[in-house]
C-alpha cells in the first residue's frame, strides 16, 4: 500500500511523507526539527522508517528545519547542486549534514526510485520529484510559475499527484501585497493560480491519474473551498466524476492524519 501524507503545507511550511508500505522518504523539511518530529509521531509514522530526505529548494518554508533534523536523525539529503550551493551559503546545513546530489539518473532506495524535473520559481535550481513504486507513482510539483513540459512530462502517468494551487488571481489583484510582490507571485517564476492548476488536471486523468492533492496554498490570497471548488468544475467539466474517475484533496496547512493512499 502506497501513501502520501502532507505533513505541512503553504506558506508556514512544507514537507510531505511517501511511503511504499515499509519504507519512505520526506519531501522538504519546511518547519522546526521538533514539530517535524512531533507531526510523523501524530501520524503513527517512526522516524527509523525514513530512508532520505529531499528537497526542492532553498525557501525557508521548505527548508527552516533541516539542518536539525537531518543531522539529529543521520539522514541522507538529497538536493540539487544549486540549491545544495543556496543552502550551504544560508547555513540551512553544515558539515555535519549528509549532502547529496541528485541528477538526471535520479535516486535508488530499498524499494522506491526517485527522480527530479526542473521547476520554474525564484531560487537557485529548484527541482520537483517524481517517485516510483514498483507499479505506483507519485509526483509533487509545487513552486511553480507555469507548467512546463518537463514539469507536464514528469507527473504524466502518475497514480497520485500533489501539485500547487497556490493562489486566486481575483484575491491576490484585490488583496493587500505590495504590487511588486503581487508581480513575482503571477510571474513564471513565482505560483501557479487555481485557474492555471485546474486546467491541467483533466489531461492527467486522461493519462492515469486518479489522485489529487491541492498544494501549497496561500493563507492570505486562497480558501481550501475555493481552490477545491475550481479544479473540481473543471474536472466535471470534462465529464470526469469524483470517486469515479478521480479524488480531490486539499493538503492541509498541518495534516490531521489524513493521507492519501493510492
Amino acid at each position: 500500500m502506497s501513501k502520501v501524507v502532507p505533513l505541512f503545507s503553504g506558506s508556514s511550511g512544507n514537507s510531505y511523507y511517501v511511503s511504499n508500505g515499509g519504507s519512505g522518504i520526506l519531501i522538504d523539511v519546511g518547519r522546526s526539527a521538533k514539530q517535524m518530529t512531533q507531526a510523523l509521531e501524530n501520524n503513527n509514522i517512526s522516524v527509523s522508517s525514513i530512508e532520505a530526505v529531499f528537497i526542492t529548494h532553498e525557501h525557508s518554508d521548505h527548508v527552516s528545519g533541516l539542518r536539525v533534523f537531518a543531522n539529529r536523525y543521520k539522514l541522507p539529503v538529497y538536493m540539487s547542486s544549486g540549491t545544495q550551493n543556496a543552502l550551504i551559503k544560508k547555513n540551512y546545513v553544515d558539515e555535519k549534514t549528509d549532502c547529496r546530489i541528485i541528477d538526471n539518473d535520479g535516486v535508488n532506495l530499498s524499494t522506491m526510485h526517485v527522480d527530479r524535473f526542473s521547476i520554474s520559481h525564484d531560487c537557485a535550481e529548484g527541482i520537483g520529484f517524481r517517485v516510483n513504486m514498483g507499479e505506483k507513482s507519485f509526483a509533487l510539483a509545487t513552486d511553480l510559475g507555469y507548467i512546463s513540459d518537463e514539469v507536464e512530462e514528469a507527473v504524466t502517468g502518475c497514480d497520485a499527484v500533489a501539485i500547487e494551487s497556490n493562489h486566486d488571481v481575483n484575491m491576490l489583484q484585490m488583496g493587500s501585497y505590495p504590487y511588486i510582490l503581487k508581480r513575482r507571485i503571477l510571474s513564471d517564476t513565482g505560483h501557479l493560480s487555481n485557474a492555471a492548476c485546474s486546467e491541467f488536471l483533466p489531461g492527467l486523468v486522461k493519462k492515469g491519474t486518479k489522485r489529487f492533492i491541492l498544494a501549497h496554498l496561500s493563507r492570505e490570497n486562497n480558501m481550501p473551498e475555493i481552490a477545491y471548488r475550481e479544479s473540481l468544475n473543471v474536472l466535471n467539466a470534462n465529464n470526469m466524476k469524483l470517486l469515479n474517475d478521480f479524488t480531490l484533496d486539499v493538503a492541509p496547512v498541518e495534516t490531521n492524519g489524513s493521507s492519501v493512499i493510492f
